[in-house]
């Protein structure tokens, strides 16, 4: 028997809720779909943001077969099984990979052709960005779209048709951590037990259902308060974040890309060995796993909790593409084009020359006065003959 969220799945795009930025009516990939057009895609975000009940919707509108697997038990004989069907039509199939982030690189490699000569429309989801765990061949085929928590007038609207006390309708709504399935899941419960509808009842099935966890226990919450706590330089609290996770099956090396990026983006040459200690956790939690895996992430964790902490990197890029964005063409000064004979090789000077780089006098990078990047600016300082200008 169908639960109560598959008998709420929408039936058209006009009764989807959420995820307005990419099927909104003016979406530019909504277009897409009208048009028939929408190249292969990967939608990723949190479990019950609507990522199935989008790709069936899509293939509803383009007129496509649906076929549903899924990466965990994936098998080449079924694919090959359902293209068979379509040899020699006008007609293609849409096929939709579930946990696609568990493909792997074999797999993967058999989707290409596929892919390429369009024998089907492929459509993959994952409660993670994908992008890390497809090869660059696939994702150069395909485009991505992450899908955001649904909030709480979204919620709202799911529950409309349902005559439920305000109460009830807010414990449903802020336990459900933005997760549509969690809440109908937990709705369905309890109006299936035939007992009066209140609070305590929904409490009562939430103590001891796996469907569905409170705002606080979800993914994203957890991976975030970690990220909080390192960039806070609070080594306590980022180890506890980092045993919820892993208590709660958070995959290793998931939490591990994490931890590269915030390498970079918070701690960056304040301390430049932190990436590399990122970079060797995410590697070597790839090849370990659990158990031990969890040491691993704890020694990087407590690392980046006390490196000093800057985010001039993050800064600065950010600067530059912004103003690249707007001003794409400036012109590059002669002398540093290629195998021009006015180039000054500071190698020659003693390790430094001035010279002009940039035609403007263009500033992105703000040195901070944290650990190594202190050091890395006084030496600058020092070459440039600029000890006293601060």
């Amino acid at each position: 028997m169908k639960n109560l969220a598959y008998n709420k799945r929408p039936k058209s795009f006009q009764d989807f809720i959420g995820q307005s930025h990419i099927f909104g009516e003016n979406a530019p990939f909504m277009r897409l779909i009208l048009a028939r057009k929408i190249p292969h895609s990967f939608f990723f975000g949190p479990p019950g943001s609507g990522k199935t009940s989008a790709a069936i919707l899509i293939a509803k509108a383009m007129d496509y077969p649906f076929y549903s697997l899924n990466a965990t038990n994936f098998k080449a004989e079924d694919l090959r099984g359902i293209l068979k069907n379509y040899q020699n039509t006008l007609q293609k199939p849409l096929i939709f990979i579930d946990e696609v982030h568990r493909l792997s690189k074999t797999q993967q490699e058999m989707l290409l052709p596929i892919m390429e000569n369009y024998q089907a429309l492929l459509l993959g989801a994952s409660t993670e960005n994908p992008y890390f765990a497809l090869t660059q061949a696939i994702r150069s085929r395909s485009m991505v779209f992450e899908f955001y928590p649904l909030n709480q007038k979204n919620l709202e609207q799911i529950l409309e048709p349902y005559a439920l006390e305000a109460k009830v309708k807010e414990f449903l709504i802020q336990t459900s951590g933005g997760d549509a399935r969690a809440m109908l899941n937990l709705l369905d419960c309890a109006l299936s037990s035939e007992l009066p509808l209140n609070v305590e009842l929904l409490e009562s099935f939430r103590k001891t259902s796996l469907n569905g966890t409170s705002e606080l226990d979800t993914h994203y919450n957890l991976i975030s308060a970690m990220i909080k706590s390192i960039r806070g330089s609070d080594e306590n609290a980022a180890i506890y974040y980092l045993a919820r996770l892993i208590v709660g099956g958070e995959n290793p090396e998931f939490i591990a890309r994490r931890l590269v990026i915030l390498a970079s983006e918070d701690i960056g040459n304040a301390n430049p060995n932190a990436l590399n200690l990122a970079n060797s956790t995410m590697q070597s939690v790839a090849r370990i796993g659990y158990p031990e895996a969890r040491i691993i992430l704890a020694q990087c964790v407590i690392y980046l909790s006390a490196s000093p902490k800057s985010n001039s990197a993050y800064c600065a890029i950010d600067k530059a593409i912004s103003y690249v964005e707007k001003s794409p063409n400036e012109p590059i000064p002669p002398h540093i084009l290629q195998f021009h004979k006015d180039y000054l090789y500071p190698h020659d000077f003693g390790g430094f020359v001035e010279q002009k780089y940039l035609n403007k006098e263009l500033k992105f990078v703000e040195w901070l006065p944290k650990g190594f990047e202190k050091t890395l600016k006084e030496w600058l300082n020092k070459i440039k003959g600029e000890e006293n200008q601060e």
